[in-house]
């Protein structure tokens, strides 16, 4: 599995049992249309990671499908908990992981850092409603992605609003927006004219940043910069994403071509998109064929989900 530069994964023991969601939502939200059809999934670039299994490239047809143009946002998932009484796994097992520069100079000193990535902290109460922990709100991110939410809780929360997580393969053409084996939703050249089309780590010395940087750290609103082709914000950099499918660096080398929905059992969920945090220093990933991954019952400050839908 991908080293927790990205997302750190909860510690190994008994999860929490998962809740019902309660009663659906009226209807599923309004999804764009994409037609499917075949593309070319994965890269051979020489900045493909191959450990993460980014390669081969391999040709894959989809069915059409119905995909968000954007992460779920704060609004959403707070609604989906007014509706249901959901509690989410972070808030059940009492914490979830921050990312230092977040955190005053107390809850540095008492909060554990995790051994390989110390910018992140476990924090007592952190959780969607609290991405900062005890006295942090979202009350002014209403239309920020949710975060703090692992694979189980976006779940719930599809199994709510009638949708569910895009499979891989969804998720990585519907991403490209039409394009062809190019790194980014928009082409080949990270900020074109100098311009900014992505919210990744604005420093050039990951993790630390410049005092006059700090404010451009964290999540920003679901429908910043511009979408891609097919009309999708946000696909690349903001929040990582949960995908569907079960994670292996090797399986779709043989699998199928056909609709693929990834290995049939695993240990961690496939995420996609990078985030606020990645960085070509540490963690370039928010390219469109990378990948990382997460146990089912993680949760982080930088990882969120949009939703899916089959057409009937």
């Amino acid at each position: 599995m991908p080293h927790p530069c990205c997302a750190p994964t909860r510690p190994a023991g008994a999860a929490p049992g998962e809740l019902p969601a309660g009663p659906a939502a009226a209807g599923p939200p309004s999804l764009l249309c994409l037609t499917g059809g075949t593309f070319l999934m994965g890269t051979d670039d020489e900045e493909g990671l191959p450990a993460d299994g980014e390669g081969p490239v391999r040709q894959v047809e989809l069915p059409p499908f119905r995909m968000a143009a954007t992460a779920v946002n704060n609004e959403e998932f707070a609604a989906f908990v007014e509706a249901t009484g959901y509690v989410t796994e972070a808030e059940r097992f009492g914490f979830s992981f921050v990312f230092e520069a977040f955190l005053g100079p107390r809850a540095r000193r008492s909060c554990p850092a995790v051994a390989a990535a110390p910018w992140w902290r476990g924090v007592p109460g952190a959780c969607w409603k609290s991405p900062e922990g005890p006295g942090s709100t979202v009350a002014a991110r209403q239309d920020h992605p949710v975060v703090h939410v692992s694979w189980r809780d976006a779940r719930a929360y599809c199994a709510w609003s009638g949708t569910r997580l895009p499979t891989e393969a969804e998720w990585e053409y519907a991403a490209r927006g039409g394009l062809t084996q190019r790194r980014y939703p928009w082409g080949d050249e990270l900020t074109p004219g100098g311009r900014p089309l992505c919210n990744i780590w604005p420093g050039d010395d990951f993790p630390h940043i410049a005092g006059e940087e700090a404010g451009d750290v964290g999540t920003a609103p679901v429908r910043s910069y511009e979408e891609n082709g097919y009309g999708l914000y946000n696909v690349v950099g903001n929040v990582w994403e949960w995908c569907a499918d079960w994670f292996s660096a090797e399986f779709h080398g043989r699998g199928p071509r056909k609709d693929p929905k990834g290995p049939p059992a695993g240990t961690a969920r496939v995420m996609r998109g990078g985030s606020y945090l990645c960085h070509a220093s540490y963690c370039n990933r928010y390219r469109v064929a990378a990948r990382s991954a997460n146990t089912p019952d993680s949760s982080t400050g930088n990882i969120g989900f949009r939703v899916a839908r089959g057409i009937d």
